[in-house]
């Protein structure tokens, strides 16, 4: 079974970075909703789905309190 969310390596391979604060400016410019929760960072492929398929892509529609 795949998660919902981005593993470490699917952000590296996304953002082109490795180290979190990178991956999260990156994100931020880009205009994907993600969620920074301690060490992790929390992406929905849906987002990353409609990212690339130019669609817009609304903050806040993840419950991110589902994530353990």
């Amino acid at each position: 079974m795949t998660s919902e969310y981005l593993t470490k390596a699917d952000l590296h391979q996304l953002t082109g970075y490795a180290r979190p604060l990178k991956q999260t400016a990156w994100l931020k410019a880009s205009g994907i909703p993600h969620r920074v929760d301690g060490c992790r960072i929390i992406v929905a492929h849906s987002h990353v789905k409609d990212w690339l398929a130019g669609k817009s892509v609304a903050f806040g529609d993840v419950n991110f309190g589902c994530v353990r």
